[in-house]
């Protein structure tokens, strides 16, 4: 049985004249409900491997499978299919709608998935039902990620891909996120964070 998200020595390369590589001979394995951390200092291709996962982005070389899917052989509606349905983001700058609720900005992946929870149930499960009906700006920065992943978590995604999310945060904040994220991998999700941040 194969992984859930296989990279088999994938390279991304930057630039025609002066190439910058990225990423070089990449390989790795992570089965669904792991909690994968992918460490390093920033420019050292992290945010390029999410983006080659989350089908953003185009490897140089090497094959990339999630949940049997070959990345490489789909069209662009596919991978917006693909994203829309199997992935979900969670960036370090939360991605919020400021003219949008906390419900509202939730309400999104409800929209975009039918079998997504309520936002309701999304809200609770990161502990802000009670926060529904404010504005980003009304927010906490904890507060304000805490609904970018209930946003994410709301389409019972197969795999979450995290971005830093904890790099706007005090210390004692990020590892709440990180306690609710490991939470979610527990849940079946596979879970795939980089950091420069031990």
């Amino acid at each position: 049985m194969s992984s859930f998200i296989s990279l088999a020595d994938v390279d991304k390369i930057y630039g025609q004249t002066v190439k910058t590589h990225a990423l070089s001979s990449v390989s790795l394995e992570v089965e669904q409900g792991e909690f994968v951390v992918i460490l390093g200092p920033s420019g050292s291709g992290k945010t390029t491997l999410l983006n080659i996962v989350g089908g953003l982005d185009f490897p140089s070389g090497g094959r990339v499978t999630v949940d049997g899917i070959h990345l490489s052989e789909m069209t662009a509606q596919e991978l917006t299919q693909y994203r829309r349905e199997k992935i979900g983001f969670v960036f370090q700058f939360f991605n919020l709608v400021p003219s949008l609720t906390a419900f509202e900005n939730v309400q999104f992946a409800f929209d975009l998935h039918p079998g997504a929870m309520t936002s309701d149930e999304a809200l609770a499960t990161v502990g802000m039902e009670s926060f529904a009906d404010r504005f980003p700006s009304e927010l906490s920065g904890g507060q304000q990620q805490r609904v970018a992943i209930a946003r994410a978590i709301a389409k019972n995604p197969g795999l979450l891909l995290c971005d830093e999310p904890t790099g706007s945060l005090d210390e004692d904040t990020g590892r709440q996120v990180l306690d609710l994220l490991q939470a979610t991998a527990r849940q079946g999700c596979a879970l795939l964070l980089v950091t420069h941040n031990s």
